[in-house]
């Protein structure tokens, strides 16, 4: 990967479920990059295919056609072994699932990724990190112990907290009050600063005002795009969407 490669490239991307006359179309010829040390956030009514974006991207699903490369590698028919190696070491996730590991406490669970990749982590962040997402005086709680908007806290510290240069977060702000959100918005623009590459899928136009650009989705395609946005800006795009004054928009790949 040259330095002018963006760490996520999607180039003509669709994603169908079905065959024949049952199909549906996912993702429809999307190709967007997202380049080192952005802050994305990417938008859509429901079924706009945002997650299905969000998931080849990160390669957990394949797409039907066109390529995705993550970390300067094509996931085309890479095997599944090799995918996991590559998410263990380039990326982290943020899902609404948040997959923690029940018998560990909050402290465990957030250092997890990195002793799974053989990494030490570091102290002093890990501590930054669990502070800025208010569970200072959790950290000794097990998962069965907090409630649903700190579990997700938890899940949102573990991926913040790793190494990993890309981080995919499918409303990660969601099970938070607005105070948590707005401490969790703020670190992750300011990791975003620090060269890393964000993705989040949002429905929130407060938490997308964070971002340095939003993309939208409408039925499987990429029809719209804002830089430096307002949450005015969002909420009115999203207004818009499928409108007629939207329609003969043209969608911008970036790359």
């Amino acid at each position: 990967m040259t330095p002018a490669d963006p760490p996520v490239l999607l180039d003509r991307v669709r994603k169908t479920h079905g065959d024949g006359d049952n199909a549906v179309t996912a993702l429809a010829e999307v190709s967007v990059g997202f380049p080192a040390g952005s802050f994305t956030a990417v938008m859509g009514p429901s079924g706009s295919g945002k997650s299905t974006l969000l998931h080849c991207a990160a390669g957990l699903d394949e797409p039907t056609s066109g390529t995705v490369t993550l970390a300067g590698r094509s996931l085309t028919g890479m095997s599944e072994t090799d995918l996991t190696l590559l998410r263990r070491d380039h990326v982290a996730f943020v899902f609404q699932a948040f997959n923690l590991m029940p018998a560990l406490d909050v402290r465990q669970n957030v250092t997890l990724p990195d002793l799974l990749a053989g990494r030490d982590p570091d102290p002093a962040w890990v501590s930054e990190v669990i502070g800025r997402v208010g569970l200072q005086d959790r950290i000794t709680h097990r998962p069965g112990e907090l409630s649903g908007g700190q579990q997700q806290r938890v899940a949102i510290a573990r991926a913040l907290a790793s190494r990993a240069p890309v981080i995919f977060a499918d409303e990660p702000t969601g099970a938070l009050d607005s105070r948590t959100a707005v401490e969790v918005l703020t670190l992750i623009r300011d990791l975003a600063r620090t060269g890393r590459t964000i993705v989040m899928v949002t429905h929130d136009p407060v938490a997308a005002s964070y971002a340095d650009n939003v993309i939208f989705l409408l039925d499987g395609r990429f029809v719209a795009e804002l830089s430096s946005p307002t949450v005015t800006e969002v909420a009115d795009r999203l207004s818009r969407l499928g409108s007629p004054a939207e329609a003969h928009e043209t969608a911008r790949g970036r790359r």
